[in-house]
């Protein structure tokens, strides 16, 4: 099993998949899939291709998703070797999407591949949702997928995400939520001038730097078991012409709040307007959510890949809510239960991404290991002396 997920994720490194292009990698993914008897539903959005996998056609319904895409590659030249030739060195594979995520993707094929070897007769179902565009604008890839299911009555019970979530060792942390992402753009309009004469004009710089001051001191909640508070800061400001004697006639504040469940969107949204108009600022606001804050409890999906974890690597998993944003906020929108959980993530989007190759077998393990924790077939055992077992023998040779 280790060589094949090292061969697969070899083969997949090697497709130059910078987003949103697959590349390939999503038909080769494909083509093991319809060997299991996998139906395969290929969506295309725009230019975004993502397919739907589905073997099995009752509950409860235990579904891989992942992205086939990659970051840019950076420098060339700053890599060891070639980001799209994948290199074994010192027991690590090297290549773009070596962690994020490639060899994710191939864990979830092989572990498959094995569970149905021994579990043909599987209960539920197994799907997989694979998009192209994670690391770009993510508007037509997860989102668009999961609102084709959505509206056609189709719900998941489980989800793995394949993110790289561990930090140490595999196998130390899984990320069961992620905080929302809410940006916002805010114009605060003064009136341009002679900096020589400021009784003349009125300068937004000025205006802002109480408001600002107070919005970064705000506590905006106090974070819940599983998350930290909200915590509001800006990313870029600007203000000016560029001239030493004038004074601007408008400033411009671009900020985001990274928000827990312990907020919601109209309540940052209202508590920011009114720290705004209190001040009596003439100013405009557009607002973007980029995603909602999603929480899956520590319940079966958490306890079955715990369980897996401890059973291939001895550690006992840490439940984590940090990090940016994944599709898992899409999906979470039709699934009740969602657990971000792969690799190690120290070299994510750098310079020379690695996994150890050592990891990939594991990886397929725990896999395999939460397929059978879920979908296995269990079958009875019944005592050799108890009356059932008795019952079921008198009844086999017909005597009383």
């Amino acid at each position: 099993m280790s060589n094949d997920t090292l061969t697969l994720a070899q083969t997949l490194i090697a497709c130059r998949s910078l987003t949103p292009s697959d590349s390939g990698c999503q038909e080769i993914l494909i083509n093991r899939l319809e060997k299991l008897g996998f139906h395969i539903e290929q969506m295309r959005f725009g230019e975004v291709d993502n397919f739907w996998a589905r073997r099995g056609n009752t509950a409860p319904v235990l579904c891989f998703a992942g992205h086939t895409d990659v970051v840019p590659t950076g420098p060339l030249e700053q890599w060891d070797s070639d980001p799209f030739t994948p290199t074994i060195r010192d027991g690590k594979l090297y290549g773009r999407g070596a962690a994020d995520m490639k060899s994710s993707l191939a864990a979830f094929i092989t572990a498959i591949e094995a569970f149905l070897a021994q579990h043909a007769d599987h209960q539920g179902s197994i799907a997989l949702l694979i998009t192209s565009d994670e690391e770009g604008i993510a508007t037509d890839g997860t989102v668009k997928v999961t609102e084709t299911l959505k509206a056609r009555g189709e719900l998941l019970d489980y989800c793995i995400v394949g993110e790289p979530t561990c930090t140490d060792k595999l196998g130390d942390t899984l990320k069961n939520g992620r905080r929302g992402s809410l940006s916002g753009n805010l114009t605060i309009k003064g009136i341009q001038g002679h900096i020589a004469y400021p009784h003349l004009a009125k300068n937004p710089i000025h205006l802002a730097a109480p408001v600002i001051a107070e919005l970064a001191q705000t506590g905006w909640d106090q974070g819940n078991e599983y998350f930290p508070s909200t915590t509001w800061h800006i990313s870029n400001i600007h203000g000016g012409t560029g001239a030493t004697n004038v004074i601007p006639g408008t400033l411009n504040v671009l900020f985001n709040f990274r928000f827990s469940t312990a907020s919601t969107v109209e309540s940052l949204q209202a508590r920011m307007h009114e720290i705004l108009d209190r001040h009596g600022l003439d100013y405009e606001l557009q607002w973007e959510l980029s995603g909602k804050p999603f929480l899956t409890p520590k319940a079966e999906l958490a306890n079955a890949l715990s369980d897996a974890i401890v059973k291939v690597t001895t550690l006992e998993p840490q439940l984590s809510t940090s990090g940016g944003t994944s599709d898992g906020r899409f999906i979470a929108d039709i699934c009740t239960q969602v657990i971000e959980f792969g690799p190690r993530n120290a070299t994510i989007h750098k310079l020379n991404e690695h996994v150890e190759v050592a990891d990939l077998e594991q990886l397929s393990q725990i896999y395999q290991l939460t397929l059978e924790n879920l979908l296995a077939v269990k079958k009875e055992v019944i005592p050799a002396n108890s009356d059932s077992f008795m019952d079921k023998l008198k009844k086999y040779f017909s005597f009383e």
